[in-house]
Order: structure tokens, then C-alpha cells, then sequence
């Protein structure tokens, strides 16, 4: 199954102020999810940021609220943003959703497991999620997979919403993201 622009929205989950630092990389995590959301924004997929208790953890990192201002920010309290409720209408009506965010075992899992049991077609982008601790991000990847949400890397986010190199973006948006790998 692949992701489709017209059918999918980006669902940042809580990349918080005062958790990122509890969390693995929380530099590369932020670079990763920038880096995702900027490609979001360049292609039409609309953006949701949830935020867990902010006014205990915080806001949204900063850098990455500035990349979609005009994102939609919901609260909850619930780890997950099925069970709170909060999702916009604008996600709800879309049959896909793709995760990013922390923690991977608690707040994006709960959420990809309860958007599944919705109907909806999950995918967690593993390269944009992170966890305090290395047992618990293992444990979540496993979970995804028992559950049947699929796990996608950021490139493979980026061209599934291209589709084809005859794509009239894929120039400009392979110039700006797709930087020769070395090795």
C-alpha cells in the first residue's frame, strides 16, 4: 500500500520543550522532523501537531512550529489523540495518517493503534520518532508491526507523494532534500 497526498496528513505528536531532552537524539529527532515537515509543506500535505499537557511539558519545539504556522495544534490529556478526541475534521476525513513524534511507546503508539482500530491506514515514519530509552523504541517498532501499522522511512514519505520522477516538483524537491548519500 502506498501513502497518497490527496489521502494522507502528517500527524506530529508531541516534540515538546521540556521532554525532548529526556528523549534519544533529541537534535537529530527535531532535524528529521523539521526536515519532514518542510517536504510536507513544499508538496500540499497538510500538517496537525498535537501537544500533550502544555502547560506542564511545553509547546511544540519552536523551530518546528515555525515550519507550519498555520498547522493545526491540538491539546490533550489523553496519551493518545484518538482517545482525547482533538483530531481536526480535516484528519478525520482523510483514510491516511502519518505518524512522527515522541514518545514512540507511549503518545505515537497509542495513537497509531487507535487510528488503525478507527480504519484508518497508518504509517510511522521510524526515522522521525524516539523514545527515552533504546528497549522502549524497539518495543514500539515491534508493536507497529504486530499491529499491522506500517513503518516508512522519510524518504519513502517523500517520493510516494511524488509517485514519478515526471512529478513537475521532483527537480526542485530532490535538489532541496535528497543530498547524494555517502558509503
Amino acid at each position: 500500500m502506498l501513502m497518497q497526498r490527496d489521502d494522507a496528513t502528517l500527524l506530529v505528536v508531541d516534540i515538546q520543550d521540556k521532554l525532548l531532552p529526556a528523549v534519544l537524539d533529541p537534535q537529530g529527532l527535531v532535524e528529521r522532523a523539521g526536515w519532514l515537515m518542510r517536504a510536507a509543506n513544499d508538496l500540499g500535505l497538510p500538517v496537525v501537531l498535537s501537544e500533550q499537557y502544555p502547560s506542564g511539558l511545553g509547546h511544540t519545539v519552536e523551530a518546528l512550529r515555525q515550519l507550519c504556522p498555520d498547522a493545526p495544534t491540538v491539546e490533550k490529556k489523553h496519551f493518545s489523540c484518538v482517545a482525547e478526541h482533538c483530531l481536526p475534521d480535516s484528519l478525520l476525513a482523510r483514510r491516511q495518517v502519518i505518524l512522527i513524534g515522541m514518545e514512540a511507546h507511549v503518545c505515537v503508539l497509542q495513537t497509531a493503534l487507535e487510528l488503525k482500530a478507527a480504519g484508518k491506514e497508518v504509517f510511522v515514519v521510524t526515522d522521525c520518532i524516539s523514545s527515552r530509552a533504546q528497549s522502549d523504541l524497539d518495543t514500539a517498532l515491534l508493536r507497529y508491526q504486530q499491529a499491522g501499522v506500517w513503518l516508512v522511512s522519510r524518504e519513502m514519505v517523500l517520493f510516494e507523494m511524488l509517485r514519478s520522477s515526471g512529478h513537475p516538483q521532483f527537480r526542485q524537491i530532490s535538489q532541496q532534500y535528497l543530498v547524494p548519500k555517502k558509503g
